[in-house]
């Protein structure tokens, strides 16, 4: 199954469980693209509207892409009660408006999964002169040095998930990729900011979150179960209590 559609199989636990974020993003995102009320926004990968609320609130004309059937039907009732919001269940590759029509595009966690020479030019070609586009994602870590908890935790992704990359949690060479990608394809201006948020989980909670996870998902069921249980165990050892600690960041750049 290709990954995107695993968070279209429960859409009420992606919507309780995955990371919301900080009011200062938002902000800083509204004061860059100096969005007005009735101008035309598009977000890319809506899931459950985790980044939705404020562009709403706000007035302006959002529409909202999502590839999985289920997600989308659930995005549609939740924000039922805002005439300025529509969403389209199609890929953004699939997605047809107008070119130089639209005053922001953004997307919260979700513009990896379109090719990068796909996904940048179209943005590029549908923005207005001036218009703005907002790229931001959130990295959640689990590890800390000295923590045993979490260092045991580590232990047992690498036993059931084994992995040759190298978490880094302010991962500068990547920061400075994104922007050269972004500028690559003409954007200019580019701004990048980084936010910290903790959050804290019951074992139940934190394996609810995984779920929410396409690389969980698609693990087998008999190796995810075990996985799982393992990690339950670890957590509650230590008080049934994990601290995730997320780097939130954003990418601001303008047509």
């Amino acid at each position: 199954m290709d990954k995107r559609f695993t968070f279209n199989e429960d859409a009420e636990n992606y919507d309780k469980w995955r990371p919301t974020y900080c009011n200062e993003l938002f902000a800083d995102i509204m004061a860059y693209s100096q969005l007005g009320q009735g101008e035309k926004a598009l977000e890319i990968g809506i899931g459950t509207g985790q980044a939705t609320i404020p562009f709403v609130n706000m007035g302006c004309e959002l529409t909202a892409i999502e590839l999985g059937k289920d997600l989308a039907a659930y995005s549609k009732l939740k924000f039922q009660e805002y005439t300025n919001f529509n969403v389209r269940n199609t890929a953004f590759e699939e997605f047809e408006c107008p070119d130089d029509s639209i005053e922001l595009i953004y997307s919260a966690t979700a513009f990896h999964w379109i090719p990068e020479d796909i996904g940048y030019p179209k943005v590029y070609r549908l923005l207005k002169t001036n218009g703005t586009l907002a790229l931001f994602w959130n990295r959640p870590f689990v590890a800390r040095q000295n923590d045993e908890l979490h260092q045991t935790i580590q232990g047992i992704y690498q036993k059931y998930r084994p992995s040759s990359t190298k978490i880094i949690e302010n991962d500068t060479e990547r920061y400075s990729n994104n922007i050269k990608t972004i500028q690559a394809y003409g954007f200019r201006d580019v701004v990048f900011k980084l936010y910290h948020l903790t959050r804290r989980f019951s074992s139940n909670d934190y394996i609810a979150l995984l779920n929410s996870y396409s690389d969980h998902r698609s693990m087998p069921s008999a190796a995810r179960e075990r996985f799982e249980a393992e990690i339950k165990e670890a957590i509650n050892q230590s008080g049934d209590v994990i601290s995730v600690y997320d780097t939130i960041d954003l990418y601001l750049a303008r047509k």
